[in-house]
């Protein structure tokens, strides 16, 4: 069975987004190698990603008003949790959810079929993911930037016990990959 991975970047200070929701600070690191995405992803069967991570992809890559349109990123199916209305994408399976993660997160781990189920991001949405005791293991990228502010990497105290590190590694000159595991009891939603 696959794990629930919250797979994501963050600066030095915490943040995965500057106070403003831009990911601008990220971008700079385009040409950085991200040499364990390809086999991170040929591994995930589902994703999530809350609204602001969604309307990001779709002003910056899908329909970016300064070039010319990209295709959707993802080939699996990915559930955008939000509260509003938004516009989907031509081709790709989005389906548009809201409320309680947990009913959702069956639904992904089937479609996923035994492979892993990413969330995407924001740090809020991992954080439910957590509280529901669904949340297997955290993959961060830490940038060499601090922002000051912005939104949280993740907005939860995980205090006792700890999350159990299995692994650290350099990703090119600006970045340090740290790879967690929840602790059991996070995961089994006694937390």
């Amino acid at each position: 069975m696959g794990k629930t991975q919250y797979y994501t970047a963050t600066s030095l200070d915490g943040y995965i987004a500057a106070p403003n929701h831009s990911l601008d600070w990220l971008m700079q690191f385009s040409d950085e190698p991200t040499d364990d995405y390809p086999d991170f992803i040929a591994n995930v069967g589902a994703l999530a990603m809350g609204s602001s991570t969604y309307e990001w992809l779709l002003r910056h890559h899908v329909m970016p008003e300064d070039g010319p349109p990209k295709p959707w990123p993802y080939e699996v199916p990915a559930w955008i949790f939000t509260t509003r209305s938004l516009p989907g994408v031509t081709g790709a399976d989005i389906r548009f959810v809201n409320g309680d993660v947990a009913p959702v997160h069956a639904e992904m781990v089937e479609a996923a079929n035994g492979k892993n189920v990413w969330i995407v991001g924001g740090g809020d949405l991992a954080g439910q993911f957590y509280d529901r005791g669904l949340l297997d293991e955290m993959i961060v990228a830490i940038a060499s930037v601090t922002l000051g502010g912005g939104a949280p990497l993740f907005p939860r105290a995980l205090i006792s016990p700890p999350m159990r590190l299995l692994s650290v590694r350099a990703i090119g000159t600006a970045f340090a990959q740290l790879h967690y595991a929840l602790p059991e009891i996070a995961r089994s939603g006694e937390s």
